[in-house]
């Protein structure tokens, strides 16, 4: 039966959950436990909290699940900017430019400095794509074919398509999709807490001068792009030690690299400035951004690149030599629409600063939690962006068994405390509780998150 026009079915909570069950095909999930579990169907948003199909209410300690809803739910004025958008002009083709795309593009690139072209797209994955193309056609085009190698760290994400996966470096996210693209190189990642022998400056030139090392063992000439996470996030919230950032730069300089930042997770405040790179002084070539661009009020994403980048596609004697890329919803207007609001609302109620605040209150509180609670090994991260590494033996700092990991995650949901966890993305080291809240978030908020995190580390590991 077409239940399209069946207002008492569509309205009846329990259908809803049995065509849910019957034909959603949920992400990141074994869909198998719904054959005896409810699937769980968000209803309803506003601020920091959400209610299920059943009226519980949850506060969300993770911005919609996957770290986007940055400025909160039930935002009208996005919506309404988006709906008024949508009736006078809903979608072109990006070979033509659109009144909200060119404005959106003048006000990100202003908050870029040394960063002029906007290449719109409508996901992280789909963004680190283009990035990718863009390399290869460059190294096609002004190097041989040679510079054609992008090198990506161990423990960093970049999405999921072949290419990104390639690019990937949680190794159980990647299992049973290869064989894999060519050209991508790996290197180490920069865990300061799993270093060992080396601390602060020290260890940050260290990881750094690994990258170096991979560079000469591969070939300076053969190299054409670093990609990585300003803060590695759901390899665990990584954030660089120490000089690491400055001679990451400087490496890239040396030797003609593209620093290509991705910043799907960090960007639009999530660290308390607009962007995580913009912690650290440094200057990409390329920029990558999802997520945090409208919210979740709209599907879009953004390719950010210097002048320099883009004047290598300028070329009118060469047939092929533009950038023969399309993204067809690249050319919808509610993305552009929303991310003018978001961007709006982010300045006028200083929520980059309510980001820098609690975010200090947070990993204060998190602190507070790792002296009554010796599973906790370390608390790091940077704005509304913290971490809990969870470990065995403090001594030894063997990594907490994911089983107990996510028993603590399931409890905090339980409870109506959305948290997240490194999860099924790197053997043996899925241990770290993660914590990005919208940048709205209060005291009370945090309060409450963290009282939901107590209670669970107290009956799951005592």
């Amino acid at each position: 039966m077409d239940t399209l026009y069946d207002a008492d079915r569509m309205n009846d909570p329990r259908a809803i959950v049995e065509a849910d069950r019957a034909h959603v095909w949920h992400h990141l999930i074994q869909n198998k436990v719904f054959e005896t579990v409810d699937p769980r169907i968000i209803v309803e948003g506003k601020g920091l909290r959400v209610w299920d199909i059943k009226g519980k209410e949850h506060v969300d300690a993770v911005s919609g699940g996957v770290w986007t809803v940055n400025i909160g739910y039930g935002r009208e004025r996005v919506a309404d900017a988006v709906r008024d958008q949508l009736v006078k002009m809903c979608y072109f083709a990006g070979s033509a430019g659109s009144i909200p795309g060119a404005r959106y593009a003048e006000a990100l690139t202003a908050r870029m400095p040394g960063l002029s072209r906007v290449y719109f797209a409508n996901s992280g994955s789909e963004a680190n794509e283009k990035a990718f193309k863009m390399v290869r056609q460059i190294a096609h085009k002004h190097h041989g074919g040679r510079k054609h190698k992008i090198l990506y760290r161990d423990r960093d994400y970049h999405g999921t398509t072949i290419a990104c996966l390639s690019a990937g470096g949680q190794q159980e996210r990647n299992a049973m999709y290869g064989p894999f693209a060519p050209g991508f190189v790996q290197v180490p990642h920069c865990l300061e807490y799993r270093a060992g022998d080396l601390a602060g400056e020290g260890y940050g030139e260290r990881a750094a001068n690994a990258i170096e090392e991979v560079i000469l063992r591969e070939g300076p000439d053969t190299i054409g792009a670093l990609c990585l996470e300003p803060i590695t996030a759901g390899g665990g919230i990584i954030v660089p030690p120490k000089g690491y950032w400055e001679r990451v730069q400087e490496i890239c300089r040396k030797y003609d690299i593209l620093l290509h930042i991705d910043e799907v997770v960090c960007g639009f405040g999530r660290t308390g400035t607009w962007f995580g790179y913009q912690q650290y002084g440094i200057q990409p070539d390329i920029v990558t951004m999802a997520k945090g661009v409208a919210s979740g009020y709209a599907a879009i994403s953004c390719c950010v690149t210097t002048e320099a980048v883009f004047d290598m596609f300028k070329d009118d004697t060469d047939r092929l030599g533009y950038f023969r890329d399309i993204s067809t919803f690249g050319g919808c207007t509610s993305g552009p629409a929303a991310a003018l609001e978001v961007m709006a609302i982010t300045e006028e109620e200083d929520l980059l600063g309510n980001s820098t605040r609690m975010g200090a209150y947070l990993n204060g509180k998190l602190h507070e939690l790792m002296d009554k609670h010796a599973c906790i090994g370390e608390v790091r991260g940077l704005g509304l962006f913290q971490g809990a590494e969870l470990v065995a033996d403090r001594s030894t700092r063997e990594p907490l068994e994911e089983k107990k990991v996510q028993a603590i995650v399931a409890d905090c949901m339980a409870q109506g405390v959305i948290i997240g966890a490194s999860n099924r993305s790197m053997p043996g080291f899925n241990n770290t509780l993660l914590f990005a809240p919208a940048l709205i978030a209060t005291k009370g908020d945090l309060d409450e998150v963290v009282a939901g995190v107590d209670a669970a580390i107290q009956r799951i590991v005592g």
